[in-house]
């Protein structure tokens, strides 16, 4: 399971565990159609994915039922972890900084999001010292 873990999920599998990270576990049949409300999928192709998936080792699959029901096997935190450091090294040279300032000066922030950041901001200055 370790070797899952660092496993990079395509953009595909991704909205499938954001999926399961919301519902918890569920049939391809309940995954399907979350996916086709935002954008036209095929059923054998949202099977397909997640047999893959379980095959990765980024998915398990309970067949004690008639119907097989799926289960992220990693986290939503340690997966968006993953993707955000090869992000920073990516695309802002290893520069977390860069990255912050980029998402703030080019997305709209809401006032309660703003105190949200100072706060963190504020308590991770205090573990410094």
């Amino acid at each position: 399971m370790d070797a899952a873990r660092n496993i990079k999920p395509t953009e595909s599998e991704l909205e499938i565990l954001r999926i399961l990270w919301e519902k918890g576990p569920s049939t391809v049949r309940d995954v399907h159609e979350i996916l086709e409300q935002s954008k036209e999928a095929g059923y054998t192709t949202t099977l397909k994915l997640m047999q893959i998936m379980h095959e990765k080792g980024l998915l398990s699959r309970d067949t004690s039922a008639k119907t097989h029901v799926y289960k992220a096997l990693v986290s939503q935190e340690k997966t968006q972890q993953q993707l955000l450091n090869k992000m920073i090294d990516t695309v802002f040279n290893g520069s977390a900084s860069q990255l912050v300032m980029q998402a703030l000066g080019h997305h709209h922030s809401s006032p309660e999001e703003l105190d949200e950041i100072r706060r963190y901001l504020s308590e991770m200055e205090k573990k410094q010292k």
